[in-house]
C-alpha cells in the first residue's frame, strides 16, 4: 500500500512525501520519518526571479540618502579632516560612537550643533570653524551651498504657549495599544462623517526630506519629532510651535505620554518619551521641553531606535534595532556583531530593570569572505516595531527582522513573547529559517552577502492582540506577505494566510490594525528594489481578514497610477489607523485612502503630492507615506508625508486634517 502526505505549508511551500509502506522494515521508521518531517523549519520558496540586465546597487548612497551629491568624496579636504580626528571613533568598532553610516544620515545642523555646542564639542575644540564645515561637507556629500538654509520657525505668542493639562493621551495606537483603533469617542471620526475631513494646516519640518515619527494628541497640543532631531510641541488650532527640543539624531519613533484619568490634573508632571537614530532615549517635561533624562540603550555602534516605546505603569518598554547591514555593503568590514534587543527601564527615571536579547549570546569568528574579511554570527534580528502589552498575560510581544550574517539561526523572522516583570522569555515562534542578508545582496557578487542570501523577510510591524470573546489571538504580518494567527500562551501557529509572495520591500511593513475581529493588512509589494531581483504576482494594496480564521473578507489590490514619478509606488508601506466602519492608509503614491470596512470601497482620499502653504515658516511639500501612520483625536487626524529614503519619494510635512 502506498501513502501520499501532502501538506501546504503557510501556503508558501508546498511539500509532497511519498513512499511505500513495503519499503519500511519497522512502524518505528515511519514514526521516525513524520517526526523528522514536522520538526523541519518553514523555508521561503523563492519568490523571484533574477535579471542579470537589471540594476543592481553600486553603492548605498542613493537608497539611504536622498541628496544631491555635489562633492567627489575621494579628493575634498573634508576626508582628511575627518579621518585624523573622526574616523578613529566612528569607523564602527568603539561602543556607543555612532558608525559613520549613521552620522550621514543627520542633518548639516545637526552635525555642526554637536561639534559646536553639543556632544562633540570637545573633541572639535581645536577645529576652526571652516574645519568643521569642511568635515560636514565631507558627510553630506554636498557643498555648503546644498545645504538647508537656517529655518526661521514659527513660534506660538506667549499667550498661546499654554497647556490644557486636563487632556490626557488617549490609549490608542502605538506605545499603549498596538490595534491602531481609535474609536469614535476618542477620535470623533467614523466612516460616516470622514468625507468631511478637510485640510486644516500644513507644517512643514525644517532640515528634511522625510517624515515619520507618528504624532500624538494629548493637552490640546500635538507632539511630533522630525528628521532633523527637533521635536516639537504644536497648537492644534494654528500648528505654531509652543516649544521644540533638540534631540542628538533623528526622531523616527513616535511620541508616548505618561497617562492619567482624562478631564482631571495629573498627579506628577507629564513627560514625552522618544528615541532618536543614534539609540538614544529621551524623556521630557512635556509643559516646557526640558530634558529629564537620556540615556543610550545599546553599546554597539551599528544601533538605532525606528520603533515607538510603549508604556505600561511606571515602564517603559524601548525596542533596539540596528542597521550593520549598511556598512555591510562594504567588502572590507567585517559582518556583523550587532544583536537586536528589548529594554526595560523606569519610565520616570531612565532606571534599567532588564534587558534581553533577541539572540540570546554574541555571535563568534565565523571565517573568512572570499576576499579574506573575517565574519562572524550569528548576528542582526533586530526589533524594528513597537512592542505589543499583554495587560491579562503580563506578556510583551516584539517581531524580530533577518539576520545579518551566516549562521542564520532561530531568532530572525520570529515573535518572540518577554514575561513583562522580568524580561524571562516565554516562548518564541519563527515562521521563516533561513534568512540571512544584508546590504551586500543587493550588489552582484559582493562577498559579504551571507550564503543564505536572504530573503529579508522581517517582522517589521507590531503584533495585534485581538480578544475573540472565549479566547484571545495574537495577529503578526510579515514582509513575506504573510499573516499568522498564534496562540498568546504557547505561540503555535492557528492559521496562516499568504496575501502576497512580499519580498525585500514586499508584504506587510509598518502596521496593520483591527476593529474588533476584522482585521486590516497592509501590502507594499514594491515592484523594484534595485537588486536584480523580479517579484512575482505583487498584490499592493489593503486586504480585510478575519481574525478568528484568517479568511479573507476583501481585498483592494492599488493600480498603479503614478505616471512614471520617480520612487512612486502603489503599496502600502506606512502603517494603517482603524476607525469605526473604516481603515485609513497612506500609499508611496503620495495618496491618503480610507477603506470602507464591509467592502473596501474608498470613501475618502486626499492627494498630498503637492506644495503646501506652510505654518511653520519653513517651505512644506508632500511625498510617499511610510513608517507612521494617522493619529487622531477631537474629530482632527494628523499624519506624516514624505520618506526621502530607500528609494522613495521625498516631503518634509505634517498635515491636519479636521472634520468641516
Amino acid at each position: 500500500m502506498d501513502f501520499i502526505i501532502s501538506l501546504h505549508l503557510n501556503k508558501l511551500t508546498n511539500v509532497l512525501i511519498c513512499f511505500s509502506l513495503g519499503d519500511l522494515i519497522m512502524k518505528e521508521t515511519l514514526i521516525f520519518l513524520l517526526i523528522t518531517f514536522f520538526s523541519i523549519s518553514i523555508h521561503a520558496e523563492q519568490n523571484y526571479t533574477i535579471d542579470e540586465n537589471a540594476t543592481f546597487r553600486e553603492s548605498t548612497d542613493e537608497l539611504v540618502n536622498a541628496r544631491e551629491i555635489t562633492i567627489n568624496t575621494e579628493t575634498h579636504p573634508g576626508i582628511a579632516l575627518y579621518r585624523d580626528n573622526c574616523a578613529i571613533c566612528h569607523d564602527g568598532t568603539v561602543k556607543k560612537a555612532p558608525a559613520l553610516n549613521w552620522i550621514e544620515l543627520l542633518t548639516p545642523p545637526a552635525l555642526l550643533r554637536a561639534m559646536n555646542q553639543g556632544i562633540m564639542s570637545e573633541q572639535a575644540s581645536h577645529l576652526s570653524e571652516e574645519e568643521r564645515i569642511l568635515i560636514v561637507e565631507y558627510l553630506m556629500k554636498q557643498k555648503r551651498e546644498y545645504f538647508p538654509k537656517d529655518a526661521e520657525l514659527n513660534y506660538c505668542k506667549a499667550e498661546n504657549r499654554s497647556f490644557d493639562i486636563t487632556q490626557s493621551p488617549e490609549p490608542y495606537n502605538w506605545g499603549y495599544d498596538t490595534s491602531r483603533f481609535i474609536p469614535k469617542e476618542s477620535g470623533g471620526i467614523d466612516s460616516k462623517n470622514i468625507s468631511k475631513l478637510k485640510l486644516k494646516w500644513a507644517f512643514g519640518f525644517p532640515y528634511a526630506h522625510r517624515a515619520r515619527s507618528q504624532p500624538l494628541f494629548a493637552m490640546d497640543s500635538i507632539f511630533v519629532g522630525s528628521q532633523s532631531g527637533d521635536v516639537f510641541a504644536l497648537d492644534i488650532e494654528s500648528g505654531c510651535i509652543k516649544w521644540n527640543f533638540s534631540a542628538s539624531g533623528e526622531v523616527r519613533t513616535g511620541i508616548v505620554m505618561d497617562e492619567w484619568d482624562n478631564g482631571k490634573n495629573p498627579d506628577k508632571r507629564p513627560y514625552i518619551y522618544f528615541g532618536d537614530i543614534l539609540a538614544n532615549t529621551y524623556a521630557l517635561d512635556a509643559q516646557t521641553g526640558e530634558l529629564i533624562w537620556k540615556i543610550k540603550v545599546d553599546d554597539h555602534s551599528n544601533a538605532t531606535q525606528t520603533g515607538t516605546p510603549a508604556r505600561f505603569e511606571n515602564i517603559l518598554f524601548i525596542p533596539i534595532s540596528g542597521l550593520e547591514v549598511i556598512p555591510a555593503f562594504n567588502v572590507e568590514y567585517e559582518c556583523c556583531t550587532f544583536r537586536g534587543g528589548l529594554l526595560a527601564v523606569e519610565a520616570r527615571t531612565g532606571k534599567t530593570l532588564w534587558k534581553q536579547y533577541s539572540i540570546p549570546l554574541p555571535g563568534k569568528y565565523s571565517g573568512m569572505t572570499s576576499i579574506g574579511t573575517r565574519m562572524f554570527g550569528p548576528s542582526g534580528a533586530p526589533i524594528w516595531n513597537s512592542p505589543n502589552i499583554d495587560k491579562k498575560r503580563r506578556y510583551v510581544y516584539v517581531g524580530t527582522g533577518e539576520n545579518y550574517s551566516t549562521p542564520a539561526d532561530d531568532s530572525s523572522d520570529a515573535i518572540i513573547a518577554f514575561n513583562i516583570d522580568t524580561g524571562k522569555e516565554v516562548w518564541r515562534k519563527q515562521t521563516l529559517a533561513g534568512d540571512a542578508w544584508n546590504l551586500a545582496c543587493m550588489a552582484k557578487n559582493n562577498p559579504n552577502c551571507p550564503k543564505e542570501n536572504g530573503p529579508d523577510l522581517d517582522y517589521s510591524a507590531s503584533s495585534i492582540s485581538v480578544n475573540l470573546g472565549d479566547k484571545d489571538i495574537l495577529i503578526a504580518g510579515q514582509k513575506s506577505g504573510s499573516v499568522y494567527g498564534l496562540d498568546p500562551d504557547t505561540g503555535k501557529i492557528l492559521w496562516s494566510n499568504a496575501l502576497s509572495n512580499g519580498g525585500t520591500q514586499g508584504g506587510v511593513h509598518f502596521g496593520m490594525a483591527a476593529e474588533g475581529k476584522t482585521l486590516y493588512v497592509p501590502i507594499n509589494d514594491m515592484a523594484n528594489t534595485y537588486d536584480g531581483k523580479v517579484y512575482k504576482d505583487l498584490k499592493p494594496g489593503v486586504h480585510s481578514l478575519d481574525a478568528e480564521t484568517g479568511k479573507i473578507l476583501w481585498s483592494k489590490i492599488n493600480p498603479n497610477s503614478c505616471g512614471g514619478i520617480k520612487s512612486c509606488d502603489p503599496g502600502v508601506s506606512a502603517a494603517v489607523t482603524a476607525i469605526p466602519g473604516a481603515v485609513i492608509a497612506g500609499h508611496l503614491d503620495g495618496v491618503i485612502r480610507a477603506y470602507d470596512k464591509d467592502n473596501g470601497n474608498i470613501i475618502w482620499s486626499y492627494n498630498a503630492l503637492k506644495d503646501f502653504e506652510s505654518v511653520s515658516g519653513v517651505p512644506a511639500s508632500g511625498g510617499g507615506f511610510s513608517g507612521s501612520g494617522p493619529a487622531i483625536r477631537n474629530g482632527y487626524m494628523a499624519v506624516n508625508s514624505g520618506y526621502g529614503i530607500y528609494d522613495h519619494m521625498p516631503g518634509n510635512v505634517l498635515l491636519l486634517f479636521s472634520i468641516e
